[in-house]
């Protein structure tokens, strides 16, 4: 589970050298710790393979000091607005996880099938029940999913890697 700020999104301005450690060493300590903020990196002791590792490793920039008012705050705004999409695709997807979590074991089985595009028919033969089985469990994830279309269930599943292979 990756920690955020409770009070809103953030990002990092880091320096390759920094007392006791280097930004680099930070940055793998974050990602170690599931610490996701957007990181900007700023040195006076640029070289390519610094800026390759920082970058590689999920650096949103990289700068070499010194650097213009301007250009450092237009980084931290991008990444701000990173940070800012990247919580909402978060949230999204524990929501959608959430749902999934509601289904039973039938209902998940039902929910898998109908998404792969197969019809009732084909997911009662499947499953061994009758057609007017699979209906009421389909209804049944519909409202637990708050999908009301099967175009939106598809979506859902996409989502919370439920996607069209078999799961």
């Amino acid at each position: 589970m990756e920690r955020e700020h409770p009070d809103g999104p953030g990002c990092m301005v880091l320096d390759l050298s920094m007392p006791g450690s280097t930004g680099l060493d930070l940055q793998q300590d974050m990602a170690a710790a599931s610490i996701d903020l957007p990181i900007i990196f700023l040195t006076g002791h640029g070289n390519v393979p610094s800026s390759v590792r920082a970058l590689k490793s999920g650096a949103v920039d990289f700068f070499e000091k010194p650097i213009d008012d301007d250009r450092l705050l237009s980084a931290v705004k991008n990444a701000l607005e990173r940070n800012v999409r990247t919580r909402r695709e978060r949230a999204k997807l524990s929501k959608i996880r959430e749902r999934v979590a509601l289904l039973t074991r039938r209902e998940l089985q039902v929910f898998r099938l109908v998404v792969q595009g197969k019809l009732n028919k084909q997911v009662a033969v499947e499953l061994g029940m009758s057609e007017k089985t699979v209906k009421v469990h389909r209804a049944r994830v519909m409202h637990k999913m708050k999908a009301d279309s099967l175009a939106k269930l598809v979506l859902l599943a996409e989502g919370a890697g439920e996607g069209s292979s078999d799961s």
